[in-house]
This record gives C-alpha cells, structure tokens and sequence, in this order.
C-alpha cells in the first residue's frame, strides 16, 4: 500500500529556499504531508496557502496536520491532477518537490515515480504551470540528477537559475527556481 511521502532531504531543500523567497499567494504542488504548506502558512508576508495532491490519503494527512499545527485556517489542501481542479486560480509562487525517480513498472507509487525517465510529470508540470501564475510569478522546483531533467527545453519556456546543490550518497539534488519568459521582469 503507498505511503504518504514523508518530509526528507528535498524536502527541506525546498522549504530552505521558499522561506527565504516566498510571498503573498502560494501554491504547493505535490503537498503530501503538507509539511512545506503549514511552515509557509506562519509566514506574515504569505496572504494565501494552498496544497494540491493527486493522492486523497495525502490530504487527508495533510489537512490533519495543519489542524494539529494550528493553521488549518490559514492553509487550505485540495485533491488534484496538478492543476486539473484549481479553475483559473493564479498564484505569485508554485512550489514543486515532484515524484522524481525512473518508472519501474507495476510498483510505482504516486509518491515517487515521475515518469519512464522521471522527469516527465515535472516537464507536464512546467508545461500547465503559467496560466496559474500571477504576474511577475515563479516557480521553485527540487529537481533530482535520477530524473534525467532536459533543461534545454525547460529553457524554451522558462528562466532557470540553480539555488543550491545537496550531493546525497545516490544523487544529487538541486533547488531551481523557473522564471516564465513572458515575465522577465520577475527577479530572485
């Protein structure tokens, strides 16, 4: 049975650099637990938190969470294929820790296979993320060296610049924030 993708490495990665970054409305993709939705939710410069999984247990989990944290008005969590059930909701950050490893088959889990190579659900992703940004909005991405990310056509779309790197014993991971090319006037 799948397991809610509990808070690791990337994780905090993620959370390092979005606390430091993020303001007004934000959406967290891929909440699972909601760890990164309730931390940013106590932030005074956040207006509005929203959390998005595919998976129901995760929300479930995730909006029990928020309540022990406190937050659970603070913080709302809905159930979504990306972007399929936010109608035409805009957001001034996105936050995505993506399912990342190479499909295997049959045992995939929700909580981690991106994809034959992946990174296909992250370039999906990229791909429907735009209409949901405010102006001047931006992306902050954990991207893995097991997705065999294509940042080149990544780039035809968006501005990328690499945060920060974290070596791991079995990969390396990076935080990416990804600037739309039809707002070049956002900055880091």
């Amino acid at each position: 049975m799948a397991e809610v993708y509990k808070p690791a490495e990337d994780t905090l990665l993620l959370l390092r650099h979005a606390e430091r970054l993020v303001e007004g409305d934000v959406l967290e993709m891929g909440t699972g637990s909601g760890y990164i939705a309730i931390e940013l939710s106590r932030l005074p410069r956040v207006r509005r938190v929203v959390g998005v999984d595919i998976d129901p247990k995760a929300v479930g989990m995730a909006r029990n969470n928020a309540l022990e944290a406190g937050v659970s008005d603070e913080v709302g969590f809905l159930e979504s294929d990306l972007f399929q059930n936010l109608g035409d909701s805009r957001f001034n950050w996105i936050l995505f820790n993506p399912p990342y490893l190479p499909s295997e088959g049959a045992i995939d889990e929700l909580s981690w296979a991106g994809g034959g190579t992946g990174g296909e659900l992250l370039m999906r992703f990229l791909s429907e993320a735009p209409p949901h940004l405010s102006p001047g909005g931006c992306i902050l991405a954990v991207v893995s060296s097991q997705t065999n990310f294509d940042f080149e056509k990544a780039e035809q779309q968006y501005k990328t610049e690499v945060l920060e790197e974290v070596s791991l014993f079995f990969e390396t991971l990076l935080c990416v924030v990804f600037v739309p090319s039809a707002f070049p006037e956002a900055e880091v």
